[in-house]
């Protein structure tokens, strides 16, 4: 097993590459944990059960350094759950899929600026003015753009796009979060490669619809084509994975957590060996490549700068 050294919101900020602008994320920082939670209406489970239960995963994954994505909770509860799971030293991404014209999109942002969460979905069909005027008013927040949602199927988006097949209607969509300036997208892994080629490093690519090997999910609703495990998606260019199920289920989520947290380790420096990065001197893992230079995502060590 690999080691790993968990870093809090308030102990670290993501470093950025003033060259080439592209964020240098430890393994922690990747992995995002969706926080959804269906209530039973016939065990007399309603919004209060999900708003104890969001708070509860919170609780158990404090000092981990993850994302906590919350949508229904947040829409149901408010925007204060927001600061509730900040206060609990994670970093929270609002899945909220904004869209609409632009002054309403813009109202929504100066809402949410008080509460700055760190991550924010909107929909890359939404007018360009619309994602601009969004954009403009959350100076701290990375706002990310949703492309083709992972559950769709070949034939509903070429219902949907007009286009042939789902990795076209992806860099369509992706094409208009670089035209709107928002700091990432979202789509699945699948689609990460080619979605590359028109983000380039600016930019974040943020993948749903993971499903690690250890893991069964009962009832899954997820397109399978569509679906990758960390290592995989990771390797095909991810920058964040999203596991919700196979997290939220777990008998532990959090030894779930340190599990996935591992394999992501593993991944980022399988692909450092390939680009023959140096093993960081202090600690002795590989290094990324960030700029003209390597960088240690465990320690922060940097190494190769003149």
């Amino acid at each position: 097993m690999l080691s790993w050294k968990a870093n809090t919101h308030t102990e670290r900020k993501k470093t950025t590459n003033k060259k080439e602008n592209m964020k240098i994320l430890t393994p922690a920082e990747r992995l995002i944990v969706a926080a959804d939670f269906k209530p039973d209406p016939t065990k007399q489970q309603g919004r209060q059960w999900v708003f104890y239960k969001v708070l509860a995963m919170a609780d158990s994954l404090k000092g981990t350094g993850v994302y906590l994505k919350v949508n229904s909770a947040l829409r149901s509860y408010g925007y204060d759950l927001i600061g509730e799971i900040q206060l609990r030293g994670l970093r929270v991404f609002a899945d909220l899929k904004l869209i609409d014209i632009g002054e309403t999109l813009a109202t929504d942002g100066v809402l949410l600026r008080q509460t700055k969460p760190e991550l924010l979905t909107t929909v890359c069909t939404a007018g360009n003015s619309a994602l601009q005027a969004l954009k403009a008013e959350l100076p701290d927040t990375e706002v990310l753009g949703v492309t083709v949602l992972t559950d769709v199927t070949e034939d509903e988006s070429n219902r949907t796009y007009g286009m042939t097949g789902i990795q076209a209607a992806c860099m369509m969509l992706a094409a208009k979060a670089v035209k709107a300036g928002l700091g990432g997208i979202i789509s699945s892994a699948n689609e990460a490669e080619m979605v590359r080629r028109v983000v380039g490093t600016n930019m974040t690519i943020n993948t749903p619809a993971i499903r690690p090997k250890w893991a069964m999910v009962a009832g899954d609703d997820q397109n399978p084509a569509r679906s990758r495990t960390p290592a995989e998606a990771i390797k095909a260019g991810a920058d964040r994975i999203v596991v919700g199920r196979p997290i939220v289920r777990a008998e532990n989520p959090r030894d779930a957590v340190m599990r996935t947290i591992e394999e992501i380790a593993s991944a980022v420096a399988e692909i450092g060996k390939r680009q023959d990065c140096p093993s960081c001197p202090t600690c002795g893992h590989t290094t990324v490549r960030n700029g003209a230079c390597f960088k240690c995502l465990n320690c922060g060590e940097s190494v190769g700068c003149s």
